[in-house]
C-alpha cells in the first residue's frame, strides 16, 4: 500500500458555496475512510484556500476516482486537482520506513 495526497484548489467561491454540497462530498469522503482508503482529509488555509486529502491504497486510480465523483469537483467548487505519490519514510504509519 502506498499513500497519494489528493490536493484540491478551490475556486474563489468555495466558501460561499461549500454548504450547499457539504453533507454530499462528506458522505463520499466518510466511505471511503470506512474502506480504509482516506485517511485525512480537510481544507487548508485560514480562509480556505485548498484542500489535501490522505489516502493509502494500492495506485493512484482510488483517489482519482474519489475526485471525479466529489460533489465539489462536479459543481466547480473545486477548480483544479492533482493527486501526487507521498513517499512517506518516517512514522508510525509509513509506507517505506527508512531509519538511520
Amino acid at each position: 500500500m502506498n499513500h497519494y495526497l489528493l490536493i484540491y484548489h478551490t475556486a474563489a467561491d468555495y466558501l460561499q458555496r461549500r454548504a450547499e454540497f457539504r453533507s454530499a462530498h462528506l458522505a463520499l469522503a466518510w466511505q471511503a475512510a470506512e474502506r480504509g482508503e482516506l485517511l485525512l482529509g480537510g481544507a487548508v488555509g485560514d480562509p480556505a484556500d485548498s484542500a489535501l486529502l490522505l489516502f493509502r491504497c494500492d495506485n493512484a486510480d482510488i483517489p482519482a476516482a474519489f475526485a471525479k465523483a466529489d460533489p465539489y469537483v462536479v459543481n466547480g467548487l473545486v477548480k483544479s486537482w492533482q493527486v501526487k505519490p507521498w513517499h512517506t519514510v518516517v512514522g508510525e504509519g509509513a509506507a517505506n520506513p527508512v531509519t538511520t
